[in-house]
């Protein structure tokens, strides 16, 4: 049991092809498979085509392979053994992002999602000083892994910061490449604000490449705001770490992420890694020598956002939607350069996603019953 990132860094580190099983931050029943290419990368988009088309053939070729070749199964294909090594190897690498510093006298909580950073998280920041005083769903079972825990509910985290008077605290994804931090008081602090607060970090340390961070369409408005406050450019790209990294390695920058929680240091790991985040983020915090929640406040001033997912018939028909179209221009001049508006099909279930930000909750919310509404009646569910 490896997080997905200690898994990509072996990749990086052996010159050698991964997989990962994973419902990365989905239920146990969504298990799929992560492949990277020698060298940690995640496949590009068509390769990852090709290896599923080949797979189908392979499955679907009665009583044997493609090609009149017998399908091999079992030690036929190959043969499998442990890496014992690989879990304190990851963790070394791990701290060694702090670069000799170290987290002496900050309390920590973590919340591990009942997934692969159970294996890892609490001895990497004990190695790195901190003092961990509580670590939660850190005991899997196959099946609870983000069940009511981790960076998508954040809940039992934040009661715990502020029962065990942790200075802050951690929640990772079932396979660790996503973290969402909680400051002392118990509030959540989402990837963007932490993205804020890295970039500007960085930034004046000089180690933010062009002065530009790399996010996607779903970051909130008040991030953009915040930025060019700052001085620092952002690069917006589709929805998707892959997307992300994508434009952080064309164009050499440092720094890139999502809402979500899934940080890129593309100079220290060639994916999102939730615990080499979080650890970088309470070097941060110690460095700067102020509580994450002043940090944080400061940091950005988040718009309300309102989110949806409308259900229909036909996601692919949503670009062929003209009264959809017309009613988002409206809505778009309506708020004008205090609100943006974002619909897109989802890539994976039939939905169409709506996102509103405005001044105030009840402005995006009307804004959007408006678009729901639209779809609804554009796309309608059989």
């Amino acid at each position: 049991v490896l997080p997905t990132p200690g898994v990509a860094a072996r990749s990086a580190a052996l010159g050698v092809p991964a997989a990962v099983i994973s419902a990365s931050h989905n239920p146990f029943p969504d298990n799929g498979i992560k492949l990277f290419a020698a060298g940690g990368r995640k496949l590009e988009e068509e390769t990852e085509a090709r290896v599923e088309r080949r797979l189908v053939e392979l499955l679907g070729a009665a009583g044997g392979g493609a090609g009149g070749q017998e399908r091999r199964t079992g030690r036929s294909v190959g043969t499998t053994s442990v890496d014992d090594s690989a879990a304190a190897w990851y963790g070394e690498q791990l701290v060694a992002a702090l670069a000799g510093r170290d987290l002496g006298g900050l309390t920590v909580a973590l919340d591990c999602a009942n997934g692969a950073a159970s294996a890892v998280a609490t001895a990497a920041f004990t190695a790195a000083g901190a003092q961990v005083v509580v670590t939660l769903a850190d005991r899997p079972d196959g099946t609870n892994i983000n069940d009511g825990c981790g960076s998508t509910d954040p809940s039992g985290l934040a009661a715990a910061v502020v029962e065990y008077g942790a200075a802050l605290g951690l929640a990772f994804d079932g396979d660790a490449d996503r973290v969402i931090a909680v400051d002392g008081g118990g509030r959540v602090v989402d990837g963007d604000r932490l993205l804020a607060l890295f970039a500007a970090d960085l930034r004046a340390r000089g180690a933010l490449a062009a002065d530009t961070v790399v996010v996607t369409v779903m970051s909130n408005l008040g991030f953009h705001k915040a930025m060019a406050a700052a001085g620092i450019a952002v690069h917006t790209t589709d929805v998707g770490d892959r997307n992300v990294l994508a434009a952080l390695e064309a164009n050499g920058w440092s720094l890139g992420g999502e809402q979500s929680g899934h940080l890129v240091f593309r100079e220290q790991a060639t994916t999102g890694d939730g615990i080499r985040s979080g650890l970088l983020l309470a070097d941060l915090v110690v460095r700067a020598g102020r509580p994450l929640a002043d940090l944080a406040g400061a940091a950005m001033e988040s718009l309300p956002q309102i989110l949806r997912n409308v259900p229909v018939a036909d996601r692919a028909g949503l670009a062929a939607a003209p009264a959809v179209w017309e009613e988002v221009a409206a809505v778009e001049a309506e708020l004008g350069a205090d609100g943006r508006v974002l619909l897109r099909p989802s890539g994976t279930e039939p939905y169409v996603r709506v996102m509103v930000e405005a001044l105030t909750v009840e402005r995006a919310r009307a804004a959007a019953d408006r678009l729901e509404a639209a779809v609804r009646l554009a796309l309608p569910v059989t």
